[in-house]
């Protein structure tokens, strides 16, 4: 199959966006699939998530900037099937730096272009910082949809309005006129609360298909799995977090293969402050 490019993101930190990004990855790859994923964070979660230290002049710092090719970052992960490009603290430069570039919301896609011309891969994800910078609209720019991770929680709603917007401006403005929302899962469900089934509820009333079935409970093992550098399947592969990734994967491979045909999604209204 052609590769199927995913930035996951959300403006709202503390998501469970990187988490989604390393376990999401392994379990595609345990399903057969071939992965890259890009760290685009200059916290570089993913990159230590995935086993990898932190080191200099490897993020995408000098491709944004059109210095170098991207293949050349490509590691290899802990994880068979996944490969990586890193991120570094550097790579936060590129706000600035690349701003100034003409085209500067398209440097991430042409990067990329050889890439999906070869088909090396299944799918790209692509971790993005928790904000709508410069490289999370680079990241917006390059895909073809958008996994949103979202936490069961009180105001989870809350600013989605806000990156659907730039996604419709992106389509109208024909930067990226394919974006769209692959997928919307559900993070940090704790079953012993009313306040996360009414969440759910919520957001599904919201964007309903377009919303995984599978819901990502809170996990201890899904917590500690990155200080050991491995997705959860690798430190506890029988837990609740690695039963619900598994699943999850299982979700996103069948809407690649069958793509999910849904009424335009009707969008949270503002909170009032």
């Amino acid at each position: 199959m052609a590769t199927r490019v995913l930035a996951v993101a959300n403006q709202k930190g503390g998501v469970g966006k990187t988490t989604t990004v390393i376990n999401l990855s392994a379990c595609l790859a345990e399903l057969g699939k071939t992965v890259l994923v890009i760290d685009l964070d200059p916290q570089a979660n993913a990159t230590s998530g995935l086993g990898l230290p932190r080191q200099h002049d490897t993020s995408l710092y000098r491709v944004l900037l059109r210095e170098r090719s991207l293949e050349g970052l490509i590691q290899e992960t802990v994880v068979e099937g996944v490969h990586i490009i890193p991120s570094e603290l550097d790579l936060a430069g590129a706000e600035i730096d690349v701003a100034r570039m003409e085209g500067y919301l398209h440097c991430l896609n042409m990067a990329m272009a050889p890439l999906l011309r070869s088909a090396s891969y299944d799918f790209i994800i692509i971790d993005c910082p928790p904000s709508l910078g410069i490289l999370t609209m680079n990241a917006l720019t390059a895909a073809q949809g958008l996994l949103l991770p979202i936490q069961c929680e009180y105001y989870a709603l809350e600013g989605l309005s806000v990156i659907t917007h730039i996604m419709q401006q992106l389509r109208e403005g024909r930067a990226n006129p394919d974006i769209e929302i692959e997928g919307i899962v559900m993070t940090m469900y704790d079953a012993r609360t009313r306040l996360a089934a009414d969440v759910v509820s919520e957001v599904r009333s919201h964007f309903g298909e377009r919303v995984y079935n599978t819901v990502i409970p809170r996990n201890v093992r899904l917590s500690e799995a990155p200080s050991f550098g491995k997705p959860v399947i690798m430190y506890d592969s029988n837990c609740t977090g690695s039963t619900a990734y598994r699943e999850l994967a299982k979700e996103v491979v069948e809407r690649t293969e069958r793509p999910l045909v849904v009424a335009e999604a009707e969008e949270p209204a503002e909170t009032e402050q």
